[in-house]
């Protein structure tokens, strides 16, 4: 059969982080038994859909899992197995904050099957956490990954985030060597973004105290050139890891695998069929309840719109695209591609390995305006050539290329077309 990732959305927190747009709700504790029920039965009644593959892998995301409660989660895993083949190798991950971890709730999530976390530690600069709204300090992030190894775990994962207010480039040197002292086998480092209507939007948006891009884009250089030399290789734009714990259930988006959410907000797909739930808890538990749709938004991805997204998460990740893996996925002409990847390793911004393209550390930097190009070269490139696309082509919108201050991109775009390699 083939494999399915399932991701259960906990949208509960003991507070809302500043930067945070996830739907996640603080305060709210005592809607948590309710959500429970509802979260069960969802799963239950969606056991004929599950037992179509074998899962291989599980992530309970938030909002805060570890404050909901490992009693709880293991509830929910276990109707997992009860409703669905989960695989005993399967990977199956649970976020957690420091500030709501102890020694024998990491022992409960071990025992009853979760053999992968997912640790916010952020920060090693205590000051900066307190700023961006975290509940911890780094003193509890030692000892959660401490707790965590006791406890059996000996798959961990540490989220970083650079680019906070006030960091300094030492900030980031100390965070990233405190981290890898620590000696996980996964560390994502993440860019802060900031989201209209979060706290930290309204506070720093424009704010001299933000780093710059190019302060950032330094960051990041350092931060795959340090992690590489402990070896922790890099496989997507933001993620690096010990060679062979990399995320299987974060590869399965990027890879346009099949995935079912279950929560309000949770999205899906499987096949060709996109859907995502109704982004309200009170309403999730109501519509359970009732026998009402829970679903917000469905879509049928077309031939089109699989082709745009496999270049745009094939090419997040170092394993990249080849040839033939292009040519069967999107049933396109490589032609145009191969010219602009071409132009692309002229300017160090994508190297061939092999039979495989993928961006460079610089090119992963302005990967959104190179991704465009492509996009762009796609859809231009095979418009006369590919029978369904040009019925696709009269229905969709022009793919435009993301804007840009630099106008070498759309240069080395004017310059590939007049070679009429398209």
């Amino acid at each position: 059969m083939e494999k399915l990732g399932i991701y259960i959305h906990i949208p509960f927190c003991a507070g809302k982080c500043g930067y945070c747009d996830f739907y996640s709700l603080a305060g709210c504790d005592h809607m948590m038994p309710d959500y429970h029920q509802a979260l069960l039965q969802h799963i239950h009644e969606s056991e004929s859909a599950i037992l179509r593959y074998d899962v291989d892998s599980v992530y309970f995301g938030g909002g805060t899992p570890s404050y909901y409660g490992a009693e709880r989660i293991a509830d929910i895993f276990n109707m997992l197995k009860l409703n669905g083949n989960v695989m005993v190798d399967s990977e199956v991950t649970c976020e957690v904050n420091p500030d709501s971890t102890d020694p024998e709730m990491l022992k409960l999530l071990r025992r009853e099957g979760i053999n992968r976390l997912s640790i916010g530690a952020q920060s090693a600069n205590d000051d900066l956490l307190k700023l961006i709204g975290r509940r911890h300090n780094f003193r509890q992030v030692r000892k959660a990954v401490s707790d965590a190894r006791d406890a059996g775990f000996e798959n961990i994962s540490l989220d970083l985030m650079y680019g906070l207010p006030s960091q300094t480039k030492n900030d980031w040197a100390e965070t990233l060597a405190k981290a890898i002292e620590l000696k996980p086998e996964h560390i994502s480092c993440y860019a802060l973004k900031l989201e209209p209507g979060t706290k930290m939007y309204n506070e720093y948006f424009g704010s001299p105290i933000i780093p710059d891009d190019d302060t950032q884009a330094d960051m990041y250089c350092y931060a795959a050139e340090m992690l590489g030399k402990y070896g922790f290789a890099q496989y997507e734009i933001s993620n690096f890891a010990v060679r062979g714990y990399e995320s299987r259930h974060n590869i399965k988006y990027w890879t346009l695998e099949d995935y079912l959410g279950f929560g309000p907000g949770a999205h899906s797909c499987m096949g060709n069929q996109r859907f995502s739930y109704i982004r309200n808890l009170k309403e999730y538990i109501d519509r359970m309840d009732t026998g009402e749709d829970l679903i917000d938004e469905r879509e049928t991805v077309t031939p089109l719109e699989r082709a745009v997204e496999y270049i745009m998460l094939a090419m997040r990740m170092t394993n990249g695209i080849s040839e033939k893996e292009y040519r069967t996925k999107t049933q396109c002409d490589w032609r145009p591609i191969i010219g602009v990847l071409k132009i692309f390793e002229e300017k160090g911004w994508a190297v061939r390995e092999e039979d495989r393209w993928h961006f460079t550390v610089p090119g992963f930097l302005i990967s959104n305006t190179l991704i465009g190009i492509m996009l762009e070269a796609q859809t231009t490139g095979r418009v006369d050539s590919i029978p369904w696309m040009r019925e696709a082509y009269k229905v969709e919108s022009r793919i435009a290329l993301p804007s840009t201050e630099d106008e070498i991109f759309k240069e080395i775009y004017r310059q590939q077309v007049a070679k009429k390699k398209f």
